[in-house]
């Protein structure tokens, strides 16, 4: 008859392998099924959100690449007779000198070259009209303070009834052109009187730079959007 008894031995270490392999078991099922998922939903959403960065960026660029080429092209429409209108400039001054140049008395006595005179001040003032019409005013700085971004000061004068640095005296006129100097205006400028009262904040004319008409530089901006 067989002899039922076991090796004790063998008991204990049939016991501990069934030990171990319960341990592994149950860690195996503590390892919770989800935590790829949850490392992929994580990785989706950081990629998610470097394209939604991505995106944000590349439309603000083109937003301000579209405010750029509007500002350029209206720049272009405003600017573009800019060398034109300097050249039409010598013709109005041509004009000037030929009505200064006929003395008063003159064309009161000789009904002819009165009519004459009044035909060059007429051109003159179409000229004039003709490029206000452009864009493009004349500078009137008589009596104001020497402005160096749209004047340029051809000699001083010394006059103690005006304050230093205003303008006594206009040899040639300036023009604009939009918000830029299409020529600067030749002054005479006072010396020798009470200082210069200090510039207005909020005054358009000061503390901001013209530029000129040909300048394409961006400061803008424009000197905007």
């Amino acid at each position: 008859m067989p002899d039922d008894k076991t090796d004790p031995r063998e008991t204990d270490e049939d016991q501990a392998k069934s030990a171990d392999s319960l341990k592994a078991e149950t860690r195996g099922a503590g390892a919770s099924p989800e935590a790829p998922i949850e490392a992929d939903l994580d990785a989706l959403a950081a990629e998610n959100a470097d394209m939604r960065d991505r995106l944000l960026r590349a439309m603000a660029d083109m937003e301000n690449l579209r405010r750029r080429t509007e500002r350029e092209k209206s720049d272009t429409a405003r600017y573009a007779i800019s060398n034109f209108a300097r050249d039409v400039l010598t013709i109005g001054d041509n004009l000037r000198r030929t009505i200064e140049h006929v003395p008063a008395e003159a064309a009161a006595q000789d009904p002819a070259l009165k009519s004459f005179l009044e035909g060059v001040e007429l051109t003159e003032r179409e000229l004039h009209n003709m490029l206000e019409r452009h864009g493009v005013v004349r500078i009137e700085p008589l009596g104001a303070r020497f402005d160096p971004n749209c004047q340029q000061a051809m000699y001083e004068v010394e006059n103690a009834d005006v304050p230093e640095g205003t303008v006594v005296e206009v040899m040639q006129s300036g023009y604009m052109i939009g918000d830029r100097c299409l020529r600067p205006a030749l002054v005479a400028v006072a010396k020798g009187g009470g200082k210069p009262a200090s510039p207005t904040k909020g005054n358009g004319q000061a503390g901001q730079p013209r530029r000129a008409a040909n300048d394409d530089s961006p400061g803008g901006a424009e000197p905007g959007d």
